[in-house]
């Protein structure tokens, strides 16, 4: 802008410098609207979230299917042939279903030619899923009281099991299917109340609230465990994501964090099960990691927050990058408009995605030296030529940005060609951080300090369960009734989740 106290310039080179930097800085301002407008209006994914993708097939599926219902009562010959179809495709029901049998048999058993009696040559069976409503039932436990009819003083009578809630209603069972509920269906409690007291059980929010803390607390020797084991690795993901919570004091909620650390050797066939381990932190510093994985000494993938980089320069620990944060800042700016940098850098990128994908479950050594063959020459030109470009572009651009955090990084994004175990990016904890993200929207906050503890506690050994294909309703009765009855604490491994897979497929079978 000019200035009356100054001369306006008339230079031609300034001139065009002036308007040089004015374009750039006007076109990082568009930039950064175009950001702040999908952040508030568009899709926070780079893609259609799954979820939504999969309530607009359930809305096309319906309609399709009330087409063809229509047309099957109007044409008996489509009607009978849809009908051989479903039977042909349907599969068998799981054999561990209970079976209740149905005998739709006829009235009169005689011949209707001789009136002589008739005798059974076969039947017709089959078999439809039925679904009985989650039914609230009541154990009734008897202890007789005996008595010696000469020593009037003796009473002999079996001593009381120990129970999670002593003097309470619930079976563990029952109050594993509240944490369930609320930690891997994302049902507050208070919903769950709700539905409860459709079925004449009037059970206040407060009353499971008191089963869900009594858990937790029974719960943390195991959680601390599964964490332990977890340090043991020597390759882990870390993460982090908000955990609201209520703060009395002030009227309001405050910003805590659940620090997410896990554990997935399938892509490479490693021989440890897969885990992961919620830890909450009331704030984002970096002594709260640093913290966490004291005696830790081994790779840790991550993003891009600098927090983990101070726990590299403490601790025995390499830092791998995520390739998905670095891609991310690429795929925004071509998203928002023609960037034919930021297409070639997503270009390159892609490759090595597919390399990933030709590789994914092999053992780490052939991956490690297919990373070495294929994606080591991507990456090697990579790097030049980002720093080529750098030079190009305005250094206040969001390009420049995008590209700054990928050099900024290269040590630990290239970390993934010399190590078979590394993944090429953090996906495995993104993923398990999502969970937390879905019960945080409905649940809206913690109340406490204490009860973001015990969301941490719970989630760990719902989610675990769900990495190793373990029902968590299954584990979580089980776990809470043995440690009630004095499981010894020096065999929590016994109480891990992936020591659940072996036995429940057995119950099953």
């Amino acid at each position: 802008m000019s200035n009356a106290a100054n001369p306006l310039i008339s230079d031609p080179i300034a001139l065009r410098a002036m308007l040089a930097e004015e374009r750039a800085e006007n076109e990082r301002l568009r930039q950064i609207i175009k950001e702040l407008q999908r952040h508030r209006f568009g899709r926070r994914a780079e893609s259609l979230p799954v979820d939504q993708l999969l309530l607009g097939l359930e809305e096309a599926e319906q309609i399709e299917a009330e087409g063809l219902a229509g047309e099957e009562a109007a044409d008996p010959v489509k009607h009978a042939d849809r009908v051989r179809k479903r039977r042909a495709n349907r599969g068998s029901l799981p054999a561990h279903l209970p079976r209740v049998e149905q005998i739709i048999d006829i009235q009169d058993k005689t011949c209707r030619c001789c009136r002589g009696e008739l005798h059974v040559m076969g039947e017709d069976v089959s078999e439809r899923l039925d679904i009985v409503p989650a039914q609230f039932r009541v154990i009734v436990t008897r202890r007789p009281k005996y008595a010696c009819r000469a020593c009037e003083e003796v009473v002999v009578q079996a001593p009381a099991p120990a129970r999670l809630v002593e003097g309470g209603i619930p079976t563990e069972a029952t109050v594993a299917h509240v944490l369930v509920s609320k930690y891997a269906d994302h049902l507050p409690l208070y919903r769950q109340a709700q539905i409860y007291g459709r079925q004449g059980v009037n059970l206040d929010r407060s009353t499971l609230a008191d089963w869900v803390g009594k858990a937790a607390f029974l719960l943390r020797p195991v959680h601390e465990r599964l964490f332990e084991r977890l340090k043991a690795s020597t390759k882990l993901f870390a993460d982090e994501t908000t955990a609201p919570v209520l703060d009395p004091g002030r009227g309001r909620t405050k910003t805590g964090q659940l620090f997410a650390y896990a554990r997935d050797e399938r892509p490479w066939g490693g021989a440890d099960p897969p885990g992961v381990a919620y830890l909450y932190a009331p704030d984002r510093k970096a002594e709260q990691p640093i913290r966490h994985l004291r005696g830790f000494a081994g790779v840790l993938q991550v993003d891009g927050y600098a927090g983990y980089k101070a726990l590299a320069g403490r601790n025995a620990v390499s830092l791998a990058f995520c390739w998905s944060h670095a891609r991310r800042k690429f795929y925004e700016l071509a998203e928002a408009g023609p960037a034919p940098i930021a297409s070639e850098a997503l270009a390159r990128i892609a490759e090595l995605y597919r390399i990933e994908g030709d590789i994914r479950g092999r053992s780490a050594e052939e991956r490690r030296d297919a990373r070495q063959t294929r994606s080591r020459p991507i990456i090697e030109a990579l790097e030049p030529w980002l720093r080529a470009k750098l030079l190009l572009v305005s250094q206040k651009s969001k390009l420049a940005e995008a590209i700054r955090y990928a050099l900024s990084r290269w040590a630990g994004l290239s970390r993934f060609l010399d190590d078979g175990r590394v993944e090429i990016d953090s996906n495995v904890v993104e993923r398990a951080i999502k969970p937390i993200a879905l019960n945080r929207k409905n649940a809206l906050f913690a109340g406490s300090d204490g009860g973001a503890e015990h969301w941490a506690v719970i989630a760990s050994l719902v989610e675990t369960c769900k990495l190793n294909a373990v029902d968590p309703q299954y584990y979580l009765a089980d776990v809470i009734a043995r440690i009630v009855a004095d499981h010894p604490q020096s065999q929590l491994d016994d109480l891990l989740p992936w020591a659940y897979a072996a036995t429940q497929l057995k119950a099953v079978a």
